[in-house]
């Protein structure tokens, strides 16, 4: 089951036209392991490591954004959604200490210093996010972000499709039906309004930017979660012959 997130006519031709990137996102095989519960446990644990430090900085960009519209209602809103995803992450860290089945990854990664340290692909997310929405337009501020909650909200109903009546030991459960939260939906209805109305004032070139930052952020989203399931790190040994030491 998927849901027309959609506000009007451009955000339509927005989705439309990241449908691609969106549907290999479906395809990844980190997305259908952890929907069968087959998913490795450091692949998981080093997805929720990278993503917490992902949200501190996703909360910083919004949290710009809040201080650059002059809009109230959407200034709360970017507002609150910035301490929700703080809240997200604490939540998350408590989960996973919770259960012996993942703890003793998180305590290796902890060890070896992985959990505080941001990927490539998670310090070029963060570093584009909070870029945009310092720097750039309100209007391309808003498109950046919107992927987080756009794709996410979006997965979140193919997740728990493919995942299917899930017995009581899988060992994912949880965290699947919680990517499936009307809370979640309406959050992200809020933030596709918001830009649409930002494409209703904007100039051609505007217009042209804030969609080059929505697709930009979607193939973010496509690398992260790929690059989480790969255990991407900064070795720079994968690039050199094998003869090569640094």
């Amino acid at each position: 089951m998927t849901v027309n997130f959609a506000a009007g006519p451009q955000t339509t031709q927005l989705w439309d036209r990241v449908r691609p990137i969106v549907t290999q996102i479906e395809a990844l095989p980190f997305l259908a392991q952890l929907a069968d519960g087959t998913l490795d446990t450091r692949a998981f644990v080093n997805y929720i490591s990278q993503d917490s430090i992902y949200l501190s900085g996703y909360a910083k960009a919004m949290s710009f954004l809040a201080a650059k519209t002059v809009d109230r209602d959407e200034s709360r809103f970017w507002a609150g959604s910035a301490a929700e995803a703080i809240t997200v992450e604490e939540g998350m860290h408590e989960e996973l200490l919770a259960d012996p089945r993942l703890a003793a990854d998180l305590n290796e990664l902890t060890t070896s210093g992985s959990r505080f340290k941001a990927s490539p692909t998670t310090l070029g997310y963060v570093s584009f996010l909070v870029a945009t929405a310092a720097s750039r337009s309100y209007g391309e501020g808003v498109a950046a972000v919107l992927p987080c909650f756009w794709v996410y909200a979006h997965m979140g109903k193919v997740l728990v499709e493919e995942a299917g009546q899930m017995s009581e030991d899988h060992p994912y459960r949880t965290w699947v039906q919680t990517y499936d939260s009307p809370e979640f939906d309406d959050s992200t209805r809020h933030a596709v309004q918001i830009l649409e109305q930002e494409f209703a004032k904007a100039t051609s070139e505007e217009a042209t930017r804030m969609r080059a930052a929505f697709e930009q952020a979607c193939t973010y989203e496509l690398h992260f979660w790929a690059s989480a399931h790969a255990m991407q790190n900064w070795d720079a040994s994968v690039f050199l012959p094998q003869d090569v030491t640094v």
